[in-house]
């Protein structure tokens, strides 16, 4: 069984922009991979179709062996609660406090208060950020809003984490850290998928990489084959 399988997804824009032309590929459970290439070669919006946040044009992605073409309604958030989000632009909630930002997706499941403050303790504490559980994201820097959106994309630990270049924000020390975090999900039963353009960052954590291009897949690199790459 597959987490995640794209089966000939094309995705056209209103205007004839091709974003994704016949892309084919499967997740495994408990995989951890990324996807690459240039500016506008279809990362974002490959991302977007797994949190139904777009639709495909053509063909189908398939998720947990359900076709996201059927997901309609009240289901789509049932779907999104399956899929922790790590944005570009953090898309975090500018009026509550670091720790309500982060214990948002547990309260949506309706997991008990005491045990929404011990795990959002606990991973703030994980990502550098105890201390400022009661601040408001206006009071942090880039990089910390960046790690405040890590910590609420993966405290419910999802089936699968989506990140779109989680680490532009961050030093290179920083952008280490968070991969070795990304890296220690798939223990806990969460596939990773890390849109990214930093190359050097994707050889160095010798994961399969994906190679988009103008929309098309032209190549699915294994880990051991990367130093090559």
């Amino acid at each position: 069984m597959s987490v995640l399988r794209f089966d000939n997804v094309s995705k056209q824009y209103p205007g004839g922009h091709v974003a994704l032309s016949d892309v084919s590929f499967t997740v495994a459970p408990g995989e951890m991979l990324f996807v690459t290439g240039h500016s506008g070669a279809g990362k974002s919006t490959l991302l977007k179709l797994i949190q139904l946040a777009e639709r495909p044009t053509r063909g189908a992605v398939l998720f947990t062996e359900k076709n996201l073409l059927k997901v309609r309604g009240q289901r789509v958030p049932l779907h999104r609660r399956s899929v922790g989000v790590v944005y570009q632009n953090h898309q975090l909630l500018m009026d509550r406090s670091v720790g309500e930002n982060v214990a948002l997706p547990l309260i949506l499941r309706g997991m008990k208060r005491g045990e929404i403050g011990k795990r959002v303790r606990s991973i703030l504490e994980r990502l550098g950020l105890g201390a400022r559980e009661r601040a408001l994201p206006s009071q942090l820097s880039a990089g910390e809003q960046q790690r405040v959106g890590i910590a609420r994309a993966i405290v419910a630990e999802p089936t699968m984490l989506v990140a779109d270049e989680p680490t532009g924000n961050l030093d290179p020390t920083l952008s280490a850290e968070i991969m070795a975090l990304f890296a220690s999900l798939p223990e806990r039963g969460t596939s990773v998928l890390v849109a990214s353009h930093d190359l050097g960052l994707v050889k160095r954590m010798k994961k399969r990489v994906l190679v988009l291009d103008h929309g098309k897949l032209v190549d699915d690199i294994a880990p051991e084959d990367l130093a090559d790459a």
